[in-house]
């Protein structure tokens, strides 16, 4: 009797197995979730990394645009991905493109050192040391990036590095293609 009580735990193990590969083969991987996209920017209120140190200014990420469109870019200085995307962030900002970034569940003199080493491409960098406006953008991990027009709504997101041209291009075209009109009184 022992011994079938010993395959138990066995049992349940290729039980829980087989419906984890059950639930992968039927996982679309190209579905990214993109729940922000079309309302507005949380405003979460996050430390300025200021030298190596957090604050000790603070603001938050809807008025980090100053009513002007911009890219979010959530990264970590041990983030691999963050690493890879950083040239083609530093390409933007030599185009005038405004990022900000948020330096997502990572310690200011570790943000600091990465910035001083790779360059800084960030016209202003939010610190979420404790990782709440990662909750708030519901982001899944580093980096992640989205695109803000100049009402602080989110207009598209970019789940991973930004590698691809197309990509890129992308998330450009939609902070700058022109707002919407805002809506007018009928004459009566």
């Amino acid at each position: 009797m022992s011994r079938w009580l010993s395959l138990i735990p066995l049992v349940v193990l290729v039980a829980l197995a087989a419906l984890f590969i059950g639930w992968s083969l039927k996982r679309d991987p190209s579905i990214k979730p993109d729940a922000l996209v079309g309302r507005p920017i949380p405003e979460t209120v996050l430390p300025l990394l200021a030298g190596d140190q957090a604050g000790p200014g603070h603001l938050d990420l809807k008025t980090a645009g100053v009513g002007k469109p911009m890219l979010v870019n959530v990264f970590a200085s041990w983030c691999l991905p963050c690493r890879a995307e950083h040239p083609n962030l530093m390409a933007l900002r030599a185009r005038g493109v405004a990022v900000v970034g948020v330096a997502w569940k990572d310690r200011p003199a570790d943000t600091r050192r990465f910035l001083d080493e790779l360059g800084d491409p960030y016209a202003m960098v939010l610190v979420d040391e404790d990782g709440r406006a990662g909750l708030d953008l519901g982001i899944t991990g580093a980096p992640e990036t989205f695109a803000v027009n100049a009402m602080g709504e989110v207009v598209a997101k970019s789940s991973g590095p930004l590698l691809d041209d197309a990509e890129i291009e992308r998330m450009v075209a939609a902070i700058q293609a022109p707002p919407r009109p805002l809506p007018t009184a009928t004459p009566r």
